[in-house]
């Protein structure tokens, strides 16, 4: 309930950008505190949307998925807003240790958005998202 409350007096903002052709809604998470959060607690998330973690520089980082309740897929992305990797994170087990995803290199961005987003949309690396203007 304390996460849930956390989220809503937050301070995510929600931007739109472009990856591959497709729209997508993003919460940024540009905070540590909401870095931490990221979408724990939430129990949907739809197609077109998902959470874009923004680091100061450029960085290796490690996501888990402590109370997320539901599947995601992560992209991790340099300073040009390249696609590097992505990785698929499955709800963790009651009672079993939480898996690490940790970016192969330093990254300025991360993409949290359903699992297999990345797939459906023939991500490869190398591809770049774009931010784009709301209503475009």
């Amino acid at each position: 309930m304390l996460k849930w409350l956390l989220f809503l007096f937050s301070s995510l903002f929600a931007v739109e950008i472009e990856f591959g052709g497709a729209p997508l809604e993003v919460e940024v998470a540009s905070t540590s505190k909401e870095r931490g959060l990221g979408l724990a607690g939430r129990s949907s998330l739809s197609e077109n949307s998902g959470m874009l973690f923004v680091y100061e520089k450029p960085e290796v980082v490690r996501f888990w998925m402590k109370n997320t309740l539901i599947p995601l897929s992560i992209g991790f992305f340099d300073a040009k807003q390249t696609l590097m990797q992505v990785e698929n994170m499955d709800v963790p087990e009651e009672g079993k240790k939480q898996r690490v995803y940790t970016s192969k290199r330093p990254v300025k961005y991360a993409l949290e958005v359903p699992q297999g987003w990345f797939d459906r949309h023939h991500a490869k690396p190398g591809m770049k998202f774009n931010f784009t203007e709301p209503g475009k």
